[in-house]
């Protein structure tokens, strides 16, 4: 059987991930992914990214290997355009509405970590572990409090920090309340674009929505819970949700593909 010509290299639990895995799987494009374990994904995502970075998800295709989701969906538009999700017409809209959100990516992770680091530890150990093989996840449990600090640091998960981030999700959920109170369905003209699919995929962890298999997760929802209630009743959590009952469909990667399940 013939190897699909993309691997997409991803955190199951990552949010930038998910918006790439939902572009791959919108567009019909075939790939294999790999969900990589933390602090096991560093080697990875240096080597084939050559870019100093660490960040996933990484897209690799025959051409070469694509770090970070903004240069991803440009690499896609330009060998794969034109494309449905991003008409040319629209597209500085959409980009700059993608931009919004991508900027929050990282104040959506440290927010829920802060309010889940030491109350949600044995899940959090399970998500980090949950594509590890056996030899990984003994050494996370092990070093669980080390790679918390660095965690910590990394992401620079204070209290002010959380509390920023607070007020920068609640600034990106204020403005999207607004886009969608003239009754639109989509941010962008009148289908579905990156630019829903960007703010659905990072606002995912606080909407849960249940076709995600790490957000809809009955564990997931309860120790975030308490993170994600300032903003349950918005409409624009509504949203999320509908986005992803409605245009989500088949998740064609290996999110879901547990080997503890298999």
């Amino acid at each position: 059987m013939n190897q699909p010509p993309y691997t997409l290299y991803t955190f199951a639990m990552s949010h930038y991930s998910e918006k790439i895995r939902w572009t791959l799987d919108a567009s019909g494009i075939a790939y294999r992914e790999v969900c990589l374990t933390p602090v096991f994904h560093l080697l990875p995502a240096l080597t084939m990214g050559k870019r100093g970075q660490t960040t996933l998800p990484v897209l690799k295709t025959p051409q070469g290997s694509i770090q970070d989701s903004p240069r991803i969906l440009r690499w896609l538009r330009e060998h794969h355009g034109p494309m449905a999700l991003m008409p040319a017409a629209h597209l500085p809209e959409i980009e700059d509405v993608a931009k919004r959100f991508d900027a929050i990516g990282k104040d959506v992770a440290r927010y829920l970590y802060a309010h889940s680091f030491g109350s949600g530890d044995e899940h959090i150990k399970r998500l980090w572990t949950d594509h590890a093989t056996p030899t990984q996840a003994v050494f996370i449990r092990r070093a669980y409090p080390l790679i918390q600090w660095a965690f910590r640091r990394k992401l620079h998960i204070t209290e002010a920090g959380a509390h920023r981030a607070h007020q920068r999700i609640d600034a990106a959920v204020a403005w999207l309340d607004a886009r969608l109170a003239d009754g639109r369905t989509f941010l962008v003209g009148h289908q579905l674009t990156t630019a829903d699919l960007t703010a659905a995929s990072l606002l995912a962890p606080l909407a849960c929505p249940s076709e995600h298999p790490v957000y809809g997760d009955a564990t997931f929802r309860q120790t975030m819970a308490g993170a994600a209630a300032p903003w349950q009743v918005r409409p624009s959590m509504a949203w999320v949700r509908q986005m992803y009952a409605q245009h989500r469909g088949v998740m064609h990667g290996g999110v879901a593909l547990s080997p503890k399940a298999a």
